[in-house]
């Protein structure tokens, strides 16, 4: 079996859609989600439910552990995108973000900080959410990707990643900022960091191209280098597939990387193949979901904890 590694959870939270919509609320700043009204939004939500649920079984039946909670508030639409609202770190630290949109504060939840101090141990919860009446904002995993091998937060610089905010955690939690531009050929911003990024154990799957900084863009990639990880380079086009939106998990038999279909038939044979040296690649079938504007890695939320025994 594959040893352990601090950068992939065995254990994941993920929180099951009752109310799937697109949320209008969050559509100004995100490019990824859809613009198509659905005529019947109740098989809309049906079929995010449906593919939530595959989801899950699939990967449970790799041995990934999933606390799964059910979204039953009509009120918030991106529910079943926990990554954003709170994470958990080694040592027994978990965090709790600010949040942009007002519908998206709903979606903090005690009973899902409570099963982690039950499952798990957990000796603080810093809570950030006291920063949103001044207008500054972090969206935990969304807005920032972590390196917890080498303890480095790569960020872009958006609205939903303030560098107040940003600071704060980092001290915290010790990581190193690194904050760059990101935008698409359109000049669009890019909204959340793990749209753009992601970071294994022994790869990094990145949209480097479309860092606009250059001298920051060598930063980053130099810095990634280090880590000693081989990267794999993703095209704008790969990025709009959410190739860059997953997540490596500890299965039963090993390192695992969970993406959505749109992100497998996205990469090419080669990079599936050098991905596949080191992992299993698991695609989840969720399209109805992605609309949202997210995918596979929003829907997770790592713990990152020791569990009690």
């Amino acid at each position: 079996m594959t040893r352990a590694s601090a950068q992939a959870p065995a254990a994941v939270v993920m929180v099951r859609p009752h109310h799937f919509t697109v949320n209008t609320e969050t559509a100004h700043d995100n490019a990824f989600q859809s613009n198509e009204n659905a005529a019947d939004s109740a098989a809309l939500s049906r079929q995010a439910y449906a593919e939530h649920s595959k989801a899950v079984a699939a990967l449970k039946s790799h041995g990934v552990r999933v606390h799964v909670f059910e979204g039953r508030d009509p009120a918030t639409p991106d529910c079943v995108f926990p990554n954003n609202w709170f994470s958990t770190h080694i040592g027994g630290h978990v965090a709790i973000y600010p949040m942009k949109a007002p519908s998206r504060r709903l979606e903090r939840r005690a009973d899902i900080i409570e099963m982690l101090k039950a499952r798990y141990r957990v000796q603080d919860v810093i809570d950030y959410s006291g920063l949103e009446p001044d207008g500054l904002f972090l969206e935990g995993t969304g807005a920032m990707v972590l390196d917890h091998i080498n303890r480095v937060a790569y960020a872009v610089a958006s609205d939903r990643t303030n560098p107040i905010a940003l600071e704060r955690f980092c001290t915290h939690f010790n990581f190193e900022p690194m904050v760059f531009p990101a935008a698409d050929t359109r000049g669009v911003p890019i909204y959340h960091t793990n749209v753009l990024m992601c970071i294994g154990t022994e790869f990094v799957l990145i949209g480097a191209d479309m860092i606009t900084d250059t001298a920051r863009r060598h930063e980053v990639l130099e810095r990634l280098a280090e880590s000693g990880r081989f990267i794999v380079q993703l095209s704008e086009a790969q990025i709009a597939a959410f190739a860059g939106n997953a997540i490596e998990l500890q299965g039963r038999g090993g390192r695992l990387l969970a993406l959505s279909q749109t992100a497998f038939d996205a990469l090419t044979a080669d990079q599936r193949a050098t991905l596949g040296q080191n992992m299993r690649l698991v695609p989840l079938d969720i399209p109805t979901l992605e609309k949202a504007g997210g995918s596979v890695r929003c829907t997770i939320a790592g713990i990152h904890l020791t569990e009690r025994r």
